[in-house]
């Protein structure tokens, strides 16, 4: 009997971790000729997905080069930036999105770095300590995160490749986690 329950267990659990797989972030390569699809166009457009794809499961994950990009579907707008956070390297991909302040943001698993959507900036919460009575009001750290132009043509989801030349924050650990995935992560 016991060894019919350990059974229905491990049907169980394997059950869970498949539906996990199904539903967890798509990743695409535009790269690598494993998994096709994603290409590089004629105009320097990098390929991502079909619009209908992201819209539907609400967040992709892709390499350029490489380099690990998010792309998040969300109220209607596509946003697309470095896949691993300015802070320490979580990975954004797996975060919830918040609204602060009446921004989308990006919330990162790890240490719950707030980082909108709309333009890569780092939020926090703070008072000003001159006010009569200081109340913590959300403010800028300043852009830290990459973000990405996205293009939609025919139903299909492009990003701009990035522009190395200005630096970000986010650029060490895009980086970091390209060179060696999640052992040089320490994570």
């Amino acid at each position: 009997m016991l060894d019919l329950i350990i059974l229905s267990l491990h049907f169980f659990i394997c059950f869970l971790i498949s539906i996990a797989i199904w539903y967890g972030p798509k990743e695409v390569d535009s790269h690598s000729s494993s998994t096709g699809g994603a290409e590089v166009q004629s105009d320097g457009l990098i390929f991502i997905g079909k619009e209908d794809d992201i819209k539907k499961s609400q967040r992709i994950t892709a390499k350029i080069d490489g380099r690990e990009i998010v792309v998040f579907y969300h109220e209607g707008k596509f946003h697309a930036l470095d896949s691993r956070c300015y802070h320490e390297g979580g990975p954004l991909c797996h975060g919830e999105i918040e609204d602060i302040d009446g921004q989308a943001c990006i919330v990162c698993p790890w240490h719950n770095f707030k980082i909108t959507l709309e333009t890569g900036e780092g939020l926090y919460e703070g008072i000003n300590p001159q006010e009569p009575s200081p109340t913590p009001k959300w403010q800028s750290k300043g852009v830290k995160q990459r973000i990405y132009k996205l293009t939609i043509d025919n139903g299909n989801v492009y990003v701009s490749p990035p522009d190395l030349s200005v630096s970000f924050d986010s650029d060490y650990y895009a980086e970091k986690f390209k060179q060696g995935g999640e052992l040089a992560m320490g994570k």
